[in-house]
């Protein structure tokens, strides 16, 4: 009796078909997921036109993604922010960990079109669990100001107790991104100014008894 060589289980196994996914059709489709955010916004994205635009069935995306946050997430995941690191922003100072969280949005915002962007942004305001979501998956954005940064802040005297992270996380991002949808820089010496004129005051005037604020991206 012979048998035909048989190849290894794929670690990407699909769980609920036990099929071997196909990596370079699962990009494919992801790319559609991108671009149909820049197009319509997270809001408006459905399972039905993602399948459209990449010539597809709805039965193959929900083998894949059983919501839009995930497939949305790890579309994310695998274009704007594929080259973000799992590890935690701590450079040993307040200022340092600033502007390490403003260089990666930065670069993670400038690998996406302009107009995704500002549907991140816009997801942001409409759904806050989906930037928490990106931020669990995909390690550190800059997107949002880490708990962690702001307790060590405090720890070494940087930033008084009960610093709210709202300055942080509703200046950044949207001024990298009017910055970049007029074609302006924001090298090392843009984000050094932004850090010490704008974000590091504003934090440290940010301690309030009121419940705090909600920002684009908290």
């Amino acid at each position: 009796m012979s048998f035909r060589n048989s190849h290894p289980a794929d670690p990407d196994t699909g769980a609920r078909t036990g099929r071997p996914r196909d990596r370079v059709r699962e990009a494919e489709i992801l790319a559609c997921v991108l671009e149909l955010l820049g197009e319509v916004g997270f809001e408006a994205l459905t399972f039905e036109a993602v399948a459209r635009r990449a010539r597809a069935s709805k039965a193959t995306l929900y083998r894949r993604w059983e919501t839009k946050r995930d497939m949305v997430v790890a579309a994310i995941k695998a274009g704007p922010a594929a080259g973000n690191s799992a590890d935690a922003v701590d450079t040993g100072s307040l200022r340092g960990d600033l502007i390490a969280l403003c260089e990666r949005l930065d670069t993670t915002m400038r690998s996406a079109d302009a107009p995704m962007s500002l549907m991140l942004l816009q997801a942001g305001l409409e759904d806050p669990d989906l930037c928490h979501h990106i931020e669990e998956t995909t390690g550190p954005t800059g997107a949002k100001l880490p708990a962690t940064v702001i307790a060590a802040a405090i720890a070494r005297g940087e930033l008084p107790p009960g610093t709210q992270p709202f300055p942080y996380e509703e200046i950044t991002g949207s001024v990298l991104l009017v910055r970049r949808l007029n074609g302006l820089p924001a090298g090392p010496e843009y984000l050094a100014h932004l850090v010490d004129a704008i974000l590091i005051p504003a934090l440290r005037a940010s301690v309030r008894p009121a419940p705090p604020l909600r920002a684009i991206f908290s």
